[in-house]
């Protein structure tokens, strides 16, 4: 174990050496980039393991799925008593590798949710819904999609004795949405928040002020080891924290002018699927599939 966690990142390795123990400790800073300044105290440093089932059982079983063509995210959240699950923006692409995955670990699949419309893959909701008597589509009811359920700040989707908690943040598109679990450890910012980045802002009602704030009120005021899960990643990331993006992300530290300057010349090409997505998206993915 010693030399592979040697041969990976360090903001892998030292999750990694936190695995075993299930709980929070405090680690010195030469262990990862980032954690702390030279003001800091290390007492006041804190990091949160990152592993399949958070701290030994008391948090939800998680899991982290990547769709390569459109760099995509999917994850799996389960109680493992009720074996109550939720699945966060699933591709249509991967349905079967899900479906199989929820099949092989005896989970009762009882939400997917799409934090917002997606304009560069479509949706597995629908199909999802289609193979899986009883699972409920959700999706935001600013996004003007189809759901059985449209969420609204602050509403609750519970699984077992777990759930998460809807947090409006607008800005790339005007449904997007921000899924946050129950004891702040980990939060769903789908385009919202990236790591080191954020989601684009020149189509579907995006609005760089609105991102900003959305970012500054409602992502950075959760506390700073919380766990950030994007809707993508390009660089082979696979999460980052709160306090991380506060401090590093190189346009959400600027000011909002100096923000929406930087949205406006992003200069970026149109996404390839975005004619087929986002109809399908609108209608839960089934449009033409």
């Amino acid at each position: 174990m010693c030399s592979i966690v040697n041969r990976l990142k360090p903001a892998l390795a030292y999750t990694l050496r936190l695995q075993t123990t299930g709980h929070l400790r405090k680690v010195p800073a030469h262990m990862g980039p980032g954690l702390r300044t030279s003001k800091q105290p290390l007492e006041s440093v804190i990091i949160r393991p990152y592993c399949a089932r958070m701290e030994l059982g008391k948090g939800p079983f998680f899991r982290q799925l990547f769709e390569s063509v459109s760099s995509t995210y999917t994850y799996l959240l389960a109680d493992t008593e009720s074996r109550e699950a939720v699945l966060i923006d699933p591709v249509l692409e991967t349905v079967d590798r899900d479906l199989k995955l929820i099949e092989e670990l005896g989970f009762n699949l009882k939400v997917a949710v799409n934090t917002h419309c997606h304009a560069d893959h479509i949706t597995g909701t629908g199909q999802l819904k289609n193979r899986l008597f009883g699972m409920k589509s959700a999706i935001s009811k600013h996004s003007g999609a189809s759901a059985d359920i449209l969420l609204s700040e602050g509403d609750k989707i519970s699984f077992g004795k777990h759930c998460l908690t809807v947090r409006e943040t607008p800005g790339h598109t005007d449904g997007c949405v921000t899924l946050v679990t129950g004891d702040q450890s980990m939060a769903f910012t789908g385009d919202t928040l990236l790591i080191r980045g954020c989601g684009r802002t020149d189509f579907q009602q995006g609005c760089s002020r609105r991102l900003y704030e959305s970012v500054h009120q409602k992502i950075f005021t959760l506390p700073p080891q919380c766990l950030v899960f994007p809707a993508h990643d390009y660089k082979g990331q696979t999460a980052s924290t709160v306090g991380e993006e506060r401090r590093f992300n190189p346009r959400l530290t600027k000011s909002v002018e100096e923000f929406v300057d930087i949205m406006t010349n992003l200069n970026l090409p149109k996404p390839a699927k975005i004619d087929i997505a986002v109809p399908a998206n609108l209608v839960c993915g089934l449009h033409e599939v």
